[in-house]
Order: structure tokens, then sequence, then C-alpha cells
């Protein structure tokens, strides 16, 4: 049921717009932004909104928030827009604001624990509130910015299947796995929504949605077929739009096992690995750029250039393998312990450019004389090996600043007691971990940033990981569409400003 008022406010602008996104809703139906990554579909969607919010360089600015003060060193005072209105007429305010962030502090949330710094949230007026944390926490502000964080109305009836947020677009209906509908929001607090009808449609084959756009079926494609972007380029019909984004795509490697265990041979793998030669023919040149450490050019906090490079050199990964024990036999093959060194490195199919890059590494790997078997399989999967401590190497890709804060990838893959570096990884430096913890509670970010660039130099010597290349994104768009732009943290991407004249 929509409310009064959810109608397009004028304007001489096609009344409709039709965009197919590569991913859409995926736990079991629910659109609740608090219900695992769904925050970030829902606000893909131009439904929902958050406090702050990184902009077009992932700089921190209020959204629904106006400002903050930092009262002391584990108090946070932020002060709330008063002329926003839900999708449903309530009005948004400190009580509608507290609702909304205890549903994540909830202890029943399965990601509550991201948030564990939080102490209390309360309610110091009608709009303002006070963040306390359990001890100096400098990425407060920034962790709000998750769209797990979304402000969402305490009249919804179901969070699950009726969203009720305060963005540009009111839901209408959804088809799981398949569409949703929805439609301007004509008291939109931040003016005029230039497009009356949104039509979002979700297919995972990159060249499905190119097709879509070249035959008009979809006025916006995200993430185009990099070899049909020379094409949409020069068409008259098309625009295209590449933005380096905060996502890198990298190999998480087990250190709970032998050989696994010596960061030499982690070190050996990372000379043996052509990123270039990865960009330039699994992502055709146009989808990507040879990651030189975790943190793309795009995000602020990055030390890539203080990071020494693992500069493509088979002939450096054999010695480090040699020193490690996997020596070369006369047949050209790697043997350790006396049999033929084999690895296995797995991926999942979601996104197009993970299995590609598998078989370009593969045959790398090969080159020097590694055994390599690959593993395509569901993400699920994958995690249930991880879990069982089963696997070798597995193929991701992760938006690591998602927040614009160093802190969400670091102490989660990084810090020893990190759900990924304790698992995962089995990565652990005291070095790391105590400036990790310094630099979360160091409010100076000259300082902050210091400790990171620290982190980033020792991690990257240690080698957990393997950052193979940073995603461009390309995204195209028919040639009567306006206001379109990425944004490189991935959940930022229907706005006011998008219409087709």
């Amino acid at each position: 049921m929509l409310s009064a008022g959810c109608t397009q406010s004028g304007g001489d602008n096609k009344s409709s717009l039709s965009i197919v996104m590569n991913f859409g809703p995926d736990t079991g139906g629910s659109l609740d932004p608090a219900n695992g990554w769904e925050g970030w579909y829902v606000k893909q969607a131009g439904i929902y909104e958050t406090l702050f919010y990184g902009d077009e360089n992932m700089e921190i600015k209020p959204e629904l928030a106006t400002g903050y003060t930092h009262v002391n060193d584990t108090v946070w005072e932020i002060t709330l827009r008063d002329d926003v209105y839900f999708h449903d007429g309530t009005k948004m305010d400190a009580d509608a604001v507290i609702f909304s962030l205890n549903r994540v502090l909830d202890p029943s949330n399965d990601r509550s624990y991201e948030y564990d710094f939080i102490k209390e949230i309360r309610k110091t007026g009608d709009y303002t509130i006070e963040i306390e944390t359990t001890e100096p926490y400098a990425p407060l502000i920034a962790s709000l910015i998750d769209p797990i964080m979304s402000i969402v109305s305490p009249n919804i009836a179901d969070v699950d299947t009726q969203p009720d947020g305060t963005g540009p677009y009111a839901f209408v209906s959804y088809e799981p796995g398949a569409s949703i509908d929805l439609v301007a929001n004509e008291n939109y607090w931040k003016g005029d929504v230039l497009n009356k009808n949104l039509y979002m449609s979700y297919n995972s084959d990159a060249a499905t949605r190119t097709l879509m756009l070249k035959s008009g079926d979809a006025d916006i494609a995200k993430d185009i077929l990099p070899s049909e972007y020379a094409a949409l380029e020069s068409s008259p019909d098309t625009d295209v739009f590449s933005k380096e984004t905060l996502r890198a795509y990298f190999i998480y490697i087990n250190g709970h096992k032998a050989p696994f265990d010596d960061a030499r041979v982690r070190q050996a793998f990372y000379y043996a690995t052509d990123r270039q030669e990865i960009v330039d023919t699994a992502l055709e040149g146009v989808a990507g750029s040879p990651a030189e450490a975790m943190f793309t050019n795009t995000m602020p906090w990055n030390a890539n250039d203080m990071v020494e490079q693992y500069d493509y050199n088979p002939e450096k990964a054999l010695q480090l393998f040699a020193e490690a024990g996997i020596t070369q036999g006369v047949d050209g093959k790697l043997y350790y312990n006396g049999e033929p060194f084999s690895v296995e490195i797995q991926t999942y199919p979601n996104r197009a450019a993970l299995p590609a890059t598998l078989e370009v590494i593969a045959a790398q790997w090969e080159k020097i004389g590694i055994d390599v078997v690959t593993k395509i399989a569901d993400s699920s999967a994958i995690k249930a090996d991880v879990k069982s401590g089963d696997y070798d190497m597995a193929l991701y890709t992760w938006n690591t600043a998602p927040t614009g804060d160093p802190d969400y990838f670091l102490s989660g893959h990084c810090l020893s007691t990190g759900t990924y570096a304790s698992t995962w990884l089995n990565y652990s430096n005291p070095q790391v971990d105590e400036w990790i913890l310094e630099a979360r509670a160091t409010f100076d970010e000259d300082k902050r940033a210091e400790l990171y660039d620290d982190v980033q130099v020792r991690v990257m010597e240690d080698a957990p990981m393997i950052f193979v290349f940073y995603a461009v994104e390309n995204d195209a768009t028919r040639s009567d569409v306006t206001g379109f732009q990425i944004y490189p943290n991935d959940y930022t991407f229907v706005t006011k400003d998008i219409a087709a004249v």
C-alpha cells in the first residue's frame, strides 16, 4: 500500500526509469536494511538513508543528521534534521533514530558484534541523541554510514516486506531475486525527485545487462560487459561512466596449515602473480587496475606510495619457495615433502571477474611448476570449507572501506582477534595489533594516518592475503539519462537527480 503523497511533483522528464543491477536482495526475500547486507540493496534503490554518508570523494557528510559534537573520549552528541518525514508520513525524530540503531545493536542481529563498541544510545532532545562507546573509538561517526544503520520508520508494519524509509523513492512492490518497483517521494527533504516511477531489475549476467541497455529495455545498466565498453562509449545512443571504486579483489591464504603458514611461501605466491596480465586479459583492460596494497587509490587513507611492491618476478618466487623447502625438480615441477606441490584455490561465480581471474592466476602459477586445482562454488560452500579448516586459498572481493574508514577492513582482517584474521587467515602480529588498537582510540587524524600507514606496510610484508586488482566500475546509460554518477562505496546509486529527458 502506498501512502498518500508519494507521487511525482512535476517536470518535463519521462515518467519512468528502468535500471538493471548485477545484485539484489538475497536473504530469503527480506528488504530489512538491518538484515545481513540487505541494507546495501535498499540503499541502492533509494529507499533508505543514514545519519551520515560518504560523498563521491568518500568525505563524510551529514545526511539525516546536521552534525555532531565530540563531548568527551566516549560520548558523541548528534543533532538531527527536523524537517524529514518517512514515506508513511511519520516525522523522523530522536525516538525513530534510536529505534532504528537499536535494531542493529540487538544481540539477535547477526552483525551486532560489529557495533559492540557502542555502550548506549540515549535521547537528549527531540532532535538530539548521544552515543556512548565502551572505550575511545575514533571511527564512530564513519560506522554510522554503513547501510545497516539505515533509519527506519518506527511505525513500520513489516520491515521485511514493506520497507519504509526517508529516501527519494518509496516502495511499491518486490519480486524476490527479480525486481523492485518504486515511486518518487513527493515530500523528499532534499527537494524534487526528477523521475516519477523507478523499475529496478536484477541480473547477474553482464552480457544480458548490456544487451538490455543496447535494446532500450534498460535506461541504466550497472557493470557492463568489458568487451562492449568501446562500442557503448562510441555509440551516440549510450554514455559510459567509469570510476575506480573501493573494491579490491584478493586471495585469502589459509595460514592455519603448512606450508602457507610460512611468510616466504605467501610472498612467493605474490611474486608469481602477474597482476597486470590479469587486468589486461581477465578484465580486458577496462574493469580494473593492478592492486598495490589493500586499499584502492580512491581511498584517502591508503599507504600505497609507502608499500614495497611485489612486482611480478617468477625467479624471486622460486627462490623464496626453495628457502621454505619447496624445490624444483628436474621435470620443472615444484615439490614439497617429496610430493608434487599442489594448491587448491576456490572462488564463487556471482561476479564475472572472479572465475576469469582465477583462470589466469592458475595458468601463471602452473608456469613455475605448481599443481593448481581450481574450484568454483557458492560462497556458502566456501565458507563451510573455511570453517572446517579444509581450504588452501580463496579468491574473494571486498569493498575494503565502504564507510570511508580503514578500521572497517583492518580490524576484521589484520587484528589477530578479528573475524577473518582469526579464522580465514590465522594472521597474528602483535605490533600490528598494537597499532590498530591505538589508531582506534586516537582522535588526531594525522596520528591515525601514521599508524594505519605502519599497519599497511607491515601487513603487506607479512602477506596474509594477495591483493590482485582494484575494481573499476563501468556503468552505462541511455544518452537521454541525466544526473547519473558513480559513487565508490557500492551502495549509493539512485539519487533524486537521475532522470531521462
